[in-house]
């Protein structure tokens, strides 16, 4: 069952850690004992995932976030103004909330008040940033949903005002494109008719940019996608080898997706004692962990009208290597 704290202004939900943990365990036992080789990419956002991936966002060659940024900078208030007045936001994989406080800021100078319903994996990335925020803006509520995103929703489609749900980041891209339609349809379940998502996705562009953006060379990647690894050994009492692996990162589809993953460099005879399992792993094998799948203007739309949406507006950034799209019910 959840766990909800409640003070004046900050109130917060946690699903129950142990139900996660045994999908993690579940999780790591189908994906490494099955061809192909994988692990989930939410798992990835432990904390210390979290941390790291924060550190991803500053790198010179990891253009999103500050794509992204530019254009929440640029066209904050327009974004809010296509919603009605009062209005909460709600976010999905909220992390730092960084990119976030432009919309927050956006909302405030136009309704005095916020609603502001973060939802993250990680607990400990939630109650930092939902505790920042409240220090910095005096008109702001947070309800925090610690949970993976499904759960999230079930949260966030019972607030009562009208809403703007947040998607940033290119998140969408970890979905394959069947499920990336599927999940934003369930998004749609949770929206009413005066509610609008906000949807962060990164475009298709050339193989080198994007290689150099999945690998960076000061190793911030690779030890960001060993972290779930260490926290198979860290959780469920692993011993990987993490020297034995290296990070890999290929563009494929003609740039359409990015393809993460670790590749075995020499034996690693691994015992996992959650699972009461032992493997080995050989020079060659590779553990698939995540996708980053790329759009075009044309797929975005396909998209918006599977999940039973419309996009209503659509801001890119100077560079035109990011889009954010406001999509509303049909």
């Amino acid at each position: 069952m959840p766990r909800a704290q409640r003070s004046p202004r900050y109130s917060w939900i946690e699903e129950d850690r142990a139900e996660r943990l045994d999908s993690f365990a579940a999780c790591v036992e189908v994906g490494l004992g099955s061809e192909p080789l994988s692990l989930p990419c939410r798992f990835l956002y432990d904390a210390a995932g979290s941390e790291l991936f924060e550190a991803i966002c500053d790198l010179p060659e990891y253009y999103l976030t500050r794509a992204e940024h530019e254009i929440l900078a640029t066209h904050a208030d327009a974004i809010v103004a296509h919603c009605p007045e009062p209005a909460a936001l709600a976010e999905l994989g909220s992390g730092s909330s960084s990119k976030t406080r432009l919309l927050i800021e956006a909302f405030l100078r136009r309704q005095g008040r916020l609603r502001y319903v973060p939802v993250d994996i990680s607990r400990t990335a939630l109650d930092d940033a939902s505790q920042a925020l409240l220090a910095d803006y005096g008109g702001l509520e947070v309800l925090a949903i610690a949970g993976e995103y499904r759960e999230g929703l079930r949260h966030v489609g019972r607030e009562r005002l009208p809403k703007l749900i947040a998607w940033l980041g290119s998140n969408i891209g970890n979905f394959a494109r069947d499920e990336a339609a599927a999940f934003v349809g369930s998004i749609r379940d949770a929206m009413s008719d005066d509610d609008r998502l906000l949807l962060g996705i990164d475009l298709r562009k050339d193989a080198r940019v994007l290689e150099d953006a999945y690998d960076d060379p000061s190793g911030v990647t690779e030890r960001f996608n060993k972290n779930l690894l260490a926290r198979i050994n860290r959780e469920l009492g692993g011993d990987f080898d993490l020297d034995a692996w290296r990070h890999r990162a290929r563009v494929v589809d003609d740039g359409g997706r990015v393809e993460l993953g670790l590749v075995c460099e020499r034996p690693d005879p691994v015992r996992i004692e959650a699972l009461d399992r032992r493997f080995r792993f050989e020079p060659g094998d590779f553990i698939h962990t995540e996708d980053s799948i790329k759009y075009s203007a044309g797929e975005i739309a396909t998209l918006a009208e599977c999940a039973g949406l419309r996009p209503e507006a659509r801001w890119l950034d100077s560079g035109e290597r990011f889009s954010l799209t406001l999509l509303a019910p049909r």
